[in-house]
C-alpha cells in the first residue's frame, strides 16, 4: 500500500526524542563513507546530551524501484510504488537531522544514492490544484532541519559532481546543508575504511557532529 502523509507538520514542535536519519550510498560494508557518517552521528549524539533515535539506512540492502516518472500527482498518499522506500518517507519527513553519504563513481554519487534521491520527488509534488500558489509545489515538510554530506573518492575525483545534486536534493526537502565533509583517498591498494588512518578527517567529522547538535538546539 502507498504510504500516507498523516503527520500535521504545520503544528510541529521540537520533540523530546531527537530523530537522526543517516543514509549511506556506499555498496561496501565498512567503507570510509559509512565510518564517517557514523562518526558524525556519534559526535552529534554525544554533544546533544538528549535522547536520540538513530536510523542508519544502507541503501544497497534495500529493494528500491527506479522512479518511473509517472507524472501523476502523488497527493495525498505519496509515491505509487510500494517497495522499501515506503517505510523511509515518514522517517525523512519527521527526522530532526539528515546525514547523507556517498562514494564518488564516474564523477557523481553512487547508483544507490541517485536511485534513492530520484524516488524522493514525491516529497514535494507539483501543486496541480493551484499552480499559481507559491513556487507551484506542495510543501510536505514545514520545519527546519540541519543536515550534512559525506563524500569519499580518489585524489582525482570530481566531488562537485556529487555534491551539487545532493545539495539540490536537500533544498528540495527543505533541509539546510550545514557542512560537506570530503575525504580524498589516495590509497593505491584500495583498502576498505582507510579513513581510520586520517585523524584530521575524523576530527573534522567530530566537529561537524558537534556543530549539528548546536543547530538542533537552536
Amino acid at each position: 500500500m502507498p504510504w500516507s502523509c498523516t503527520p500535521n507538520l504545520k503544528n510541529w514542535r521540537r520533540p523530546t526524542l531527537i530523530k537522526i536519519v543517516t543514509v549511506c550510498g556506499s555498496p561496501v560494508s565498512g567503507s570510509s563513507t559509512e565510518l564517517l557518517l557514523k562518526r558524525i552521528g556519534d559526535s552529534l549524539v554525544g554533544e546533544l546530551g538528549l535522547k536520540c533515535h538513530r536510523t542508519f539506512v544502507y541503501l544497497n540492502e534495500l529493494n528500491i524501484t527506479p522512479c518511473q516518472a509517472c507524472g501523476e500527482d502523488p497527493t495525498p498518499a505519496g509515491c505509487f510504488i510500494d517497495d522499501d522506500m515506503t517505510t523511509l518517507y515518514p522517517k525523512l519527513m519527521t527526522c530532526d537531522c539528515l546525514l547523507f553519504g556517498s562514494p564518488i563513481y564516474f564523477d557523481s554519487m553512487s547508483a544507490q544514492g541517485k536511485l534513492f534521491i530520484d524516488r524522493c520527488n514525491c516529497l514535494r509534488p507539483a501543486n496541480f490544484a493551484n499552480p499559481n500558489a507559491g513556487d507551484g509545489f506542495v510543501r510536505r515538510i514545514h520545519h527546519h532541519r540541519p543536515s550534512a554530506i559525506v563524500l569519499v573518492g580518489g585524489n582525482k575525483a570530481w566531488f562537485e559532481g556529487a555534491r551539487r545534486p545532493i545539495a539540490g536534493y536537500f533544498k528540495w526537502l527543505g533541509v539546510s546543508n550545514e557542512a560537506t565533509l570530503i575525504f580524498s583517498n589516495n590509497d593505491i591498494n584500495n583498502r576498505i575504511g582507510t579513513v581510520v588512518d586520517h585523524p584530521k578527517v575524523l576530527a573534522e567529522a567530530d566537529r561537524i557532529g558537534q556543530m549539528l547538535a548546536r543547530k538542533i538546539r537552536e
